[in-house]
Order: structure tokens, then sequence, then C-alpha cells
């Protein structure tokens, strides 16, 4: 059975990219990995297939934010968190990149959480049959999802 230490180091990026695209305040990013972890922990005796323990971590990622969110909306008022960059302390470059990153994960945040979903985890070079057992889709509806997603994308970012 797989540890929670070899989760982390293989899943544990994208983890981090699923939070970020559920939440945009890095602190709360963080309580929401987390949480997600503990909820890994906690579900790991009911793994059957070894084989389909990325679908199973991700789907256990996704079901956390969707809870993130329900939780944040209930209890925001009138503030909203924004994606603040980090001071500029490396190359040009890199910050280019950092802006396309936090650009591109507010985009994906603004997407409706099915297409949200999808397009996460195609970024995580989940394979179709993957997203679709993680999201209990059928494969031929994630292709679906995943144009819409890109199209709203393409609109968002402006081309």
């Amino acid at each position: 059975m797989a540890s929670l230490k070899s989760i982390i180091a293989r899943y544990g990026g994208g983890l981090t990219r699923v939070a970020a695209a559920y939440e945009a305040d890095k602190a709360l990013q963080e309580d929401l990995v987390q949480d997600t972890l503990l909820a890994i922990h906690r579900a790991l005796p009911s793994l059957r297939n070894e084989a389909s323990l990325g679908p199973f971590v991700f789907r256990i990622a996704h079901n956390r934010g969707v809870s993130h969110v329900m939780r944040q909306r209930a209890a925001r008022t009138a503030a909203r968190y924004a994606l603040l960059p980090d001071a500029p302390l490396n190359p040009e470059e890199e910050l280019l990149a950092d802006e396309r990153s936090a650009r591109l994960a507010a985009a994906i945040r603004l997407l409706p959480l099915p297409y949200r979903q999808v397009i996460t985890l195609v970024l995580e070079d989940l394979s179709y049959e993957a997203i679709a057992e993680t999201l209990n889709l059928t494969v031929s509806n994630v292709g679906v999802r995943l144009n819409r997603a890109k199209a709203q994308l393409k609109e968002i970012l402006g081309g």
C-alpha cells in the first residue's frame, strides 16, 4: 500500500496546483493542501487498487476543493482574496512565467466547477481515462468539458 510520504513525493506538486485552482490566497491554499493530505491519509485503507492511486488522490483533492469553496463562500463577506505575486527577486524570464501562471490560475478559478476540475487534471498530465475515473464521468464527457474549458479560457485570457 502507498504511504502518505510516497503520495506527497509523487503528487504533492499536483495537489498544490489543484488547491490553487480553488483558492487564490496562498495561506488558504496551504491549508487546503494539508486538509487534502489528511483526507487522503484517512481514506488510504479504502483504496482497493493501487493502480488507481492517481485518480483516487485527485478525486479527494477535488472533493476537498469543492468543500473548501463552499465553506469560503459562506464565510466571506464583501472582502475578496486576491492573488498577489511575491516581490520580484528572480530573473525577468522567471517573473514573466510566474505572472503567466498566476494569470492562468486566476482564469481557471473563473471557470464553472465542472470545467475547472477537468482542466486542472489535464494540467497534471492525467489521461482522459484517469480523469473520467477521478470525476466519475465518461471519457467522451471529459473531452467535451475540456473543449468547453479551453474555449472559455481563451475568452477569459483574451485570445
